[in-house]
Protein backbone atom coordinates (compact mmCIF):
# COMPACT_ATOMS: atom_id res chain seq x y z
CA UNK A 1 0.00 0.00 0.00
CA UNK A 2 2.80 2.40 0.90
CA UNK A 3 4.68 1.52 -2.29
CA UNK A 4 1.55 2.19 -4.36
CA UNK A 5 1.04 5.55 -2.68
CA UNK A 6 4.69 6.49 -3.20
CA UNK A 7 4.48 5.46 -6.86
CA UNK A 8 1.33 7.53 -7.26
CA UNK A 9 3.13 10.60 -5.91
CA UNK A 10 6.07 10.03 -8.23
CA UNK A 11 3.90 9.68 -11.33
CA UNK A 12 1.18 12.21 -10.48
CA UNK A 13 2.29 14.54 -13.30
CA UNK A 14 1.61 11.98 -16.04
CA UNK A 15 -2.06 13.00 -16.56
CA UNK A 16 -1.00 16.64 -16.87
CA UNK A 17 1.72 15.73 -19.36
CA UNK A 18 -0.74 13.57 -21.33
CA UNK A 19 -3.05 16.60 -21.50
CA UNK A 20 -0.18 18.72 -22.85
CA UNK A 21 1.07 16.18 -25.41
CA UNK A 22 -2.48 15.66 -26.69
CA UNK A 23 -2.09 19.18 -28.08
CA UNK A 24 1.24 18.42 -29.76
CA UNK A 25 0.57 20.45 -32.96
CA UNK A 26 -0.03 23.56 -30.84
CA UNK A 27 2.92 22.90 -28.51
CA UNK A 28 5.28 22.41 -31.45
CA UNK A 29 3.96 25.46 -33.30
CA UNK A 30 6.40 28.41 -33.66
CA UNK A 31 3.64 30.62 -32.26
CA UNK A 32 3.21 28.66 -29.01
CA UNK A 33 6.12 30.13 -26.98
CA UNK A 34 5.06 33.75 -27.52
CA UNK A 35 1.37 32.96 -26.96
CA UNK A 36 2.21 30.97 -23.83
CA UNK A 37 4.45 33.76 -22.53
CA UNK A 38 1.97 36.60 -23.08
CA UNK A 39 -1.06 34.63 -21.89
CA UNK A 40 0.69 33.52 -18.71
CA UNK A 41 1.93 37.04 -18.01
CA UNK A 42 -1.48 38.64 -18.43
CA UNK A 43 -3.18 35.86 -16.46
CA UNK A 44 -0.91 36.55 -13.48
CA UNK A 45 -1.35 40.32 -13.83
CA UNK A 46 -5.14 40.51 -14.16
CA UNK A 47 -6.04 39.57 -10.54
CA UNK A 48 -3.78 42.36 -9.28
CA UNK A 49 -5.23 44.80 -11.83
CA UNK A 50 -8.69 43.97 -10.49
CA UNK A 51 -7.38 44.41 -6.96
CA UNK A 52 -6.00 47.86 -7.86
CA UNK A 53 -9.45 49.03 -8.94
CA UNK A 54 -11.33 47.31 -6.12
CA UNK A 55 -9.06 48.42 -3.28
CA UNK A 56 -9.70 52.09 -4.11
CA UNK A 57 -13.33 51.54 -3.22
CA UNK A 58 -12.99 48.87 -0.52
CA UNK A 59 -11.07 49.91 2.61
CA UNK A 60 -10.75 46.28 3.74
CA UNK A 61 -8.54 45.61 0.72
CA UNK A 62 -6.60 48.85 0.99
CA UNK A 63 -4.76 47.67 4.11
CA UNK A 64 -2.80 45.18 1.98
CA UNK A 65 -1.36 47.89 -0.28
CA UNK A 66 2.33 48.41 0.50
CA UNK A 67 2.20 52.07 -0.53
CA UNK A 68 -1.46 52.88 0.17
CA UNK A 69 -1.11 56.54 -0.80
CA UNK A 70 -0.57 55.67 -4.50
CA UNK A 71 -2.71 53.72 -6.95
CA UNK A 72 -2.11 53.10 -10.66
CA UNK A 73 -4.52 54.77 -13.06
CA UNK A 74 -5.77 53.37 -16.36
CA UNK A 75 -3.49 55.88 -18.06
CA UNK A 76 -0.51 54.28 -16.30
CA UNK A 77 -1.57 50.72 -17.08
CA UNK A 78 -2.30 51.06 -20.80
CA UNK A 79 1.28 52.02 -21.86
CA UNK A 80 2.56 48.98 -19.94
CA UNK A 81 0.18 46.69 -21.82
CA UNK A 82 1.02 48.29 -25.18
CA UNK A 83 4.75 47.92 -24.55
CA UNK A 84 4.30 44.28 -23.51
CA UNK A 85 2.35 43.47 -26.68
CA UNK A 86 4.97 45.27 -28.78
CA UNK A 87 7.85 43.40 -27.13
CA UNK A 88 6.15 40.03 -27.53
CA UNK A 89 5.39 40.62 -31.23
CA UNK A 90 8.53 42.45 -32.35
CA UNK A 91 11.15 40.95 -30.00
CA UNK A 92 10.09 37.72 -28.27
CA UNK A 93 8.42 36.11 -31.31
CA UNK A 94 11.48 36.40 -33.63
CA UNK A 95 13.77 35.05 -30.90
CA UNK A 96 11.49 32.11 -30.06
CA UNK A 97 10.97 31.45 -33.78
CA UNK A 98 14.73 31.08 -34.29
CA UNK A 99 14.89 28.82 -31.24
CA UNK A 100 12.03 26.73 -32.69
CA UNK A 101 13.85 26.50 -36.04
CA UNK A 102 17.25 25.51 -34.65
CA UNK A 103 16.11 23.35 -31.71
CA UNK A 104 12.71 21.75 -32.33
CA UNK A 105 10.93 20.71 -29.15
CA UNK A 106 11.01 17.02 -28.32
CA UNK A 107 7.99 15.73 -26.39
CA UNK A 108 8.85 12.51 -24.53
CA UNK A 109 6.04 10.10 -23.68
CA UNK A 110 6.84 9.84 -19.97
CA UNK A 111 6.33 12.75 -17.59
CA UNK A 112 9.05 13.70 -15.10
CA UNK A 113 8.72 12.50 -11.52
CA UNK A 114 7.40 15.05 -9.04
CA UNK A 115 10.51 15.16 -6.76
CA UNK A 116 12.70 15.76 -9.81
CA UNK A 117 10.45 18.61 -10.97
CA UNK A 118 10.39 20.27 -7.55
CA UNK A 119 14.17 20.03 -7.19
CA UNK A 120 14.94 21.33 -10.68
CA UNK A 121 12.45 24.20 -10.44
CA UNK A 122 14.00 25.20 -7.10
CA UNK A 123 17.52 25.07 -8.58
CA UNK A 124 16.42 27.09 -11.62
CA UNK A 125 14.92 29.72 -9.32
CA UNK A 126 18.08 29.92 -7.22
CA UNK A 127 20.25 30.23 -10.34
CA UNK A 128 17.99 32.88 -11.84
CA UNK A 129 17.99 34.78 -8.54
CA UNK A 130 21.81 34.81 -8.49
CA UNK A 131 22.15 35.75 -12.17
CA UNK A 132 19.65 38.57 -11.92
CA UNK A 133 21.18 39.82 -8.67
CA UNK A 134 24.57 40.25 -10.40
CA UNK A 135 22.99 41.80 -13.51
CA UNK A 136 20.84 44.11 -11.40
CA UNK A 137 23.67 45.19 -9.10
CA UNK A 138 25.93 45.94 -12.10
CA UNK A 139 23.22 47.99 -13.83
CA UNK A 140 22.78 50.11 -10.71
CA UNK A 141 26.48 50.57 -9.91
CA UNK A 142 27.49 51.60 -13.45
CA UNK A 143 25.70 54.89 -14.26
CA UNK A 144 25.85 54.38 -18.05
CA UNK A 145 24.24 50.94 -17.79
CA UNK A 146 21.53 52.27 -15.50
CA UNK A 147 20.66 55.27 -17.68
CA UNK A 148 20.85 53.34 -20.95
CA UNK A 149 19.18 50.04 -20.07
CA UNK A 150 17.58 49.91 -16.62
CA UNK A 151 16.20 53.36 -15.88
CA UNK A 152 13.00 52.74 -17.82
CA UNK A 153 12.04 49.98 -15.39
CA UNK A 154 12.29 52.47 -12.53
CA UNK A 155 9.81 54.90 -14.05
CA UNK A 156 7.30 53.90 -11.36
CA UNK A 157 8.45 54.31 -7.75
CA UNK A 158 5.27 52.58 -6.57
CA UNK A 159 5.05 49.38 -8.58
CA UNK A 160 1.95 47.59 -9.87
CA UNK A 161 1.65 44.23 -11.60
CA UNK A 162 1.84 45.53 -15.18
CA UNK A 163 5.20 47.20 -14.50
CA UNK A 164 6.81 43.75 -14.23
CA UNK A 165 7.85 43.71 -17.88
CA UNK A 166 7.98 47.46 -18.37
CA UNK A 167 11.64 47.49 -19.28
CA UNK A 168 14.17 48.02 -22.04
CA UNK A 169 14.79 45.51 -24.81
CA UNK A 170 18.21 44.67 -23.34
CA UNK A 171 16.75 43.96 -19.90
CA UNK A 172 13.97 41.81 -21.32
CA UNK A 173 16.44 39.83 -23.44
CA UNK A 174 18.85 39.38 -20.52
CA UNK A 175 16.22 38.06 -18.13
CA UNK A 176 14.70 35.91 -20.85
CA UNK A 177 18.12 34.40 -21.53
CA UNK A 178 18.67 33.61 -17.84
CA UNK A 179 15.24 32.01 -17.59
CA UNK A 180 15.76 29.93 -20.74
CA UNK A 181 19.34 28.77 -20.24
CA UNK A 182 19.00 27.37 -16.71
CA UNK A 183 16.53 24.55 -17.57
CA UNK A 184 18.71 23.81 -20.62
CA UNK A 185 21.85 23.50 -18.48
CA UNK A 186 20.06 21.18 -16.06
CA UNK A 187 18.61 19.04 -18.86
CA UNK A 188 15.07 19.64 -17.66
CA UNK A 189 12.03 17.85 -19.06
CA UNK A 190 9.83 20.15 -21.24
CA UNK A 191 7.11 20.03 -18.58
CA UNK A 192 9.62 21.17 -15.96
CA UNK A 193 10.63 24.05 -18.25
CA UNK A 194 7.00 25.13 -18.57
CA UNK A 195 6.37 24.89 -14.85
CA UNK A 196 9.54 26.84 -14.06
CA UNK A 197 8.47 29.55 -16.50
CA UNK A 198 5.06 29.80 -14.84
CA UNK A 199 6.54 29.90 -11.34
CA UNK A 200 9.14 32.46 -12.40
CA UNK A 201 6.71 34.84 -14.08
CA UNK A 202 4.17 34.40 -11.27
CA UNK A 203 6.73 35.31 -8.61
CA UNK A 204 7.98 38.23 -10.66
CA UNK A 205 4.47 39.64 -11.07
CA UNK A 206 3.86 39.17 -7.34
CA UNK A 207 7.11 41.07 -6.65
CA UNK A 208 5.80 44.06 -8.60
CA UNK A 209 2.17 43.80 -7.49
CA UNK A 210 2.48 46.37 -4.72
CA UNK A 211 0.50 44.17 -2.31
CA UNK A 212 1.47 42.30 0.84
CA UNK A 213 -1.30 39.70 1.01
CA UNK A 214 -1.81 37.06 3.73
CA UNK A 215 -0.87 34.29 1.27
CA UNK A 216 2.09 36.11 -0.31
CA UNK A 217 5.10 33.88 -0.95
CA UNK A 218 7.38 35.62 1.55
CA UNK A 219 4.90 34.71 4.30
CA UNK A 220 5.04 31.03 3.33
CA UNK A 221 8.85 30.73 3.23
CA UNK A 222 10.29 30.73 6.79
CA UNK A 223 13.25 32.55 8.38
CA UNK A 224 13.04 35.61 6.11
CA UNK A 225 14.75 33.69 3.28
CA UNK A 226 12.36 35.09 0.68
CA UNK A 227 11.81 38.82 0.20
CA UNK A 228 8.76 38.97 -2.04
CA UNK A 229 6.73 42.07 -2.84
CA UNK A 230 7.79 44.18 0.20
CA UNK A 231 11.46 43.44 -0.54
CA UNK A 232 11.22 44.47 -4.20
CA UNK A 233 8.88 47.39 -3.54
CA UNK A 234 11.56 48.87 -1.29
CA UNK A 235 14.07 48.53 -4.11
CA UNK A 236 11.91 50.70 -6.38
CA UNK A 237 11.43 53.16 -3.53
CA UNK A 238 15.03 53.35 -2.30
CA UNK A 239 16.96 52.27 -5.48
CA UNK A 240 20.20 51.34 -3.68
CA UNK A 241 19.18 48.11 -1.94
CA UNK A 242 17.38 44.78 -2.40
CA UNK A 243 18.76 43.85 -5.82
CA UNK A 244 17.86 40.14 -5.74
CA UNK A 245 14.43 39.45 -7.23
CA UNK A 246 13.30 36.72 -4.85
CA UNK A 247 15.56 35.51 -2.06
CA UNK A 248 17.33 37.66 0.52
CA UNK A 249 20.66 35.86 1.05
CA UNK A 250 22.64 37.64 -1.69
CA UNK A 251 21.62 41.10 -0.50
CA UNK A 252 22.49 40.16 3.07
CA UNK A 253 25.89 38.81 2.00
CA UNK A 254 26.70 41.91 -0.08
CA UNK A 255 25.35 44.38 2.49
CA UNK A 256 22.59 45.66 0.20
CA UNK A 257 19.64 44.37 2.20
CA UNK A 258 17.00 46.74 3.60
CA UNK A 259 13.95 45.54 5.50
CA UNK A 260 10.54 47.19 5.61
CA UNK A 261 10.82 48.37 9.21
CA UNK A 262 14.09 50.22 8.59
CA UNK A 263 12.62 52.11 5.66
CA UNK A 264 9.39 52.78 7.53
CA UNK A 265 11.39 54.45 10.29
CA UNK A 266 13.19 56.55 7.66
CA UNK A 267 10.17 57.55 5.58
CA UNK A 268 7.29 57.20 7.99
CA UNK A 269 4.15 57.08 5.88
CA UNK A 270 5.65 55.67 2.69
CA UNK A 271 5.88 52.03 3.66
CA UNK A 272 3.79 50.32 6.29
CA UNK A 273 5.26 48.18 9.05
CA UNK A 274 3.16 45.83 11.09
CA UNK A 275 2.37 46.60 14.71
CA UNK A 276 4.16 43.40 15.63
CA UNK A 277 7.38 44.62 14.01
CA UNK A 278 7.17 47.98 15.73
CA UNK A 279 6.44 46.39 19.10
CA UNK A 280 9.41 44.04 18.77
CA UNK A 281 11.73 47.02 18.32
CA UNK A 282 10.54 48.85 21.44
Amino acid sequence: MEKEFFLLILLCLQPLWDFVTAREPLIKSPFFPVLFSFTAYMAFCLPYVALDFLSIRLPDLRKYKIQPQTYPSLGMMVPCIIQSVYHHVVLIFPVTFLHWYWRPMDLPVIAPELPEVLLQVAICLLLFDFEYFLWHLLHHKVPWLYKTFHKVHHKHVSTFALTTQYSSVWELLSLGFFAAVNPLLLGCHPLTEMLFFLVNIGLSVEDHSGYDLPWSTHRLVPFGLYGGAPHHDLHHLKFKSNYAPYFTHWDKLFGTFTDSLELCLQHGFLVKATAKQLFSKT
